[in-house]
């Protein structure tokens, strides 16, 4: 689902029928609704990468061996299995960023919040090329450093995958 067709859609269940969550505004509060748009679909594709690696991950038969050893279930699950299927999960996750830079333009504008987003769109309308400039040298460096902070995270999650 859009983001855009998801943001409306919670503001018109828990902002205005339900009156639970503000629609706009400052505070923690109205950042729930924001929030949620924007980390739904991210959550959702995250969710189904980590059971799939994991459910390919328990079939392995170092998976049996620990079993076999006798260790305790939640053992064998975090140190084997869990450990294992970090690797693609923590790539996915580094690949989300993007997608929630992308997003946040439109949600921002279904919102009305002001940010990076906002703030990119107005300098289009106005053809600011500097303030555009920026903006992409800002998030292309974000994104670069995510990605960074992800290939450094294989090696603390694999011992077995070096960086010489």
């Amino acid at each position: 689902m859009p983001a855009f067709w998801s943001g409306i859609l919670l503001i018109l269940l828990f902002g205005l029928k339900l009156g639970w969550l503000p629609i706009a505004g400052s505070g923690p509060k109205a950042l729930i609704l924001p929030t949620i748009t924007l980390a739904a679909p991210a959550a959702a594709v995250l969710a189904r990468m980590t059971r799939s690696t994991m459910l390919e991950v328990l079939g392995l038969d170092y998976v049996r061996s620990a079993r076999a050893k006798g260790l305790r279930e939640l053992i064998v699950v975090v140190r084997h299995v869990l450990r294992n299927a970090l690797v693609p999960v923590v790539t996915i996750i580094g690949l989300q960023f993007g997608g929630l830079l992308a997003g946040s333009v439109i949600v921002e504008s279904v919102f009305s919040r002001p940010g990076l987003g906002r703030y990119t769109v107005t300098a289009i309308e106005s053809r600011d090329f500097p303030q555009i400039q920026g903006v992409v040298l800002v998030t292309a460096a974000f994104y670069v450093f995510v990605n960074l902070v992800v290939d450094l995270l294989y090696a603390v999650i694999d011992p077995r995958i070096g960086y010489r």
